[in-house]
Parts: structure tokens; sequence; C-alpha cells
């Protein structure tokens, strides 16, 4: 899956710049005017989902995970759809408890998952040494949704791209001017 043409943060379309593959991940700037975050994303383990983990200029040490699933249209309405407890695991570390937010965007073909973590630091350490990532979702009565992604090069995409971020806002507060 390429992310050429732009992609999405909070329901706009961003321009990619300066995109570097990592193996199984990629890394990259997101831009539109004077808005930039910066993104590790895994497109490999499945052709209609990706996985990423994000941070704004500005606030770099502040990063959120998101997992984006392509749906058949383009969505109505942004909303939220539902609030799940979600399981998260790196390899066979510690299992990170969660909540998962699905979120549809009005004009998007996505539906999005942010995860509130109690512990991303953690989780971001355990990321960069693992091998792959378990997501788990609750489903009340039915069976849990699993789903697993490669961290192939995920060391690699998540120095350079908090490397980025840090670089990114060290220049803006040289020039007085900050990206958020």
């Amino acid at each position: 899956m390429s992310l050429a043409l732009g992609t999405s943060v909070h329901g706009a379309t961003f321009n990619i710049e300066d995109s570097v593959q990592h193996m199984h991940w990629q890394s990259m700037s997101l831009v539109l005017g004077d808005e930039r975050h910066f993104r590790a994303v895994e497109t490999h383990s499945y052709s209609d989902a990706s996985l990423s983990l994000n941070a704004t200029a500005g606030v770099c040490d502040l990063p959120w995970l998101e997992m984006r699933v392509e749906l058949d249209e383009r969505q109505g309405k942004s909303r939220a759809v539902n609030l799940v407890p979600a399981r998260l695991r790196v390899d066979e570390a510690i299992r990170h408890e969660s909540m998962a937010e699905f979120i549809t965007e009005r004009g998007d073909s996505g539906f999005y998952t942010h995860f509130y973590l109690n512990d991303v630091t953690s989780l971001i350490e355990e990321m960069r040494e693992g091998d792959a990532f378990y997501l788990g979702f609750e489903q009340g009565e039915q069976a849990p949704w699993y789903m697993t992604f490669s961290l192939q090069g995920a060391e690699a995409a998540i120095e350079r791209m908090q490397a980025a971020c840090h670089a990114n806002t060290n220049a803006s507060i040289g020039t007085g001017r900050e990206n958020r």
C-alpha cells in the first residue's frame, strides 16, 4: 500500500513529505500549511489496514497510536462509532490494556481506531525491539477481533519520526513560530 498521494490526520488530508521505507514500515512528514505531523506507519501486514505511531510538532513527547481500516465507501459524517476495551502486546511482553475508540471522518473512506494508553512510552520501546504487534478488541458477546502487525523496520521508522518531530520543533522555536 502506497501512501504517496496524501494521508488523513484528524479528518484533514495532508501532503506527504520525506517518506522513507524501513522494511515493513515507513516514516514521513505530514504537512498542511504550517501544520506538521510525523508518522511511522506499517502498511505491510494487511492490504486494507495500517498501524501508525504519530507525533505533532511542538508536542513531540505526546505521540498517539492509531489504526486505519479501509471501508468500501466514503463516510457521510464524522462520528465516534464505538468505544471498546482493547489489548495490545508486543511479542510476549506484558499486555497493555487500553480503550479503543472507533471513529469515521466525513468524506474519508477509512475507519480509524484511536487507543487511549496509560504508558505509551513503554509500548514504543517494546515496538522498537519487537517482531510482532498484537491487537485484540472486545466485541461483547462475539469472539474478540484480533490483528497482528509486523514490527520489522519499526525501530528505524520510529526513531526517524521522533527525530524529525524534535528537529522541526526546535527549528520552529528558533524562528519564533510553532507548528500546531
